[in-house]
């Protein structure tokens, strides 16, 4: 059972959510919260496994309440912001805070499922509508001139020693 926390100032939109997340036999919605604060309170309560969270928010945003949650050590929740507005500045702070995911509230109901799932299985979820900028971001920011190589696996070890020659104490 995946349980779900929502955090939303409106609650018609909570409504929403728990209704469109109550029809899958698979997905609990075990908390509620109007205000960032309230769910930061809730995280560390309810043990969720997925928090949606609204970014404009009273008392606290959604962006500095997912960066709480994400480091406190005994949440392991996912967070997934879902919002109205389509900024890049909201998708990289949320991002930057620690955020599994960006969906707009134009998503179907299908999308808000998927993305709940995707969040529990450990995968993160964008938007279609921002995935192409979250690229283009990536692109822009210079990799070092030389990254480090990996460890040698086992098999690797292995073959260089096949390959050495033998060295015997005389």
């Amino acid at each position: 059972m995946i349980r779900v926390l929502l955090v939303d100032d409106h609650a018609m939109l909570r409504a929403g959510f728990r209704t469109i997340l109550s029809t899958q036999p698979d997905i609990e919605v075990v908390g509620e919260a109007g205000t960032g604060s309230e769910g930061v309170e809730l995280a560390a309560r309810l043990r969720p496994d997925v928090i949606t969270m609204d970014v404009q928010m009273p008392d606290m945003d959604g962006v500095e309440a997912t960066r709480r949650i994400v480091a406190d050590p005994a949440i392991t929740a996912s967070v997934a912001i879902v919002t109205t507005f389509d900024r890049d500045e909201y998708l990289f702070q949320a991002l930057d805070a620690g955020a599994g995911g960006f969906l707009l509230k134009n998503a179907g109901p299908e999308e808000l499922i998927a993305a709940v799932r995707a969040l529990a299985a450990g995968d993160g979820i964008l938007a279609p509508e921002v995935t192409r900028r979250v690229l283009a971001r990536f692109a822009a920011t210079p990799l070092p001139s030389h990254l480090p190589s990996p460890p040698p696996t086992r098999r690797r070890r292995k073959v260089r020693r096949e390959r050495m020659p033998c060295r015997r104490s005389r």
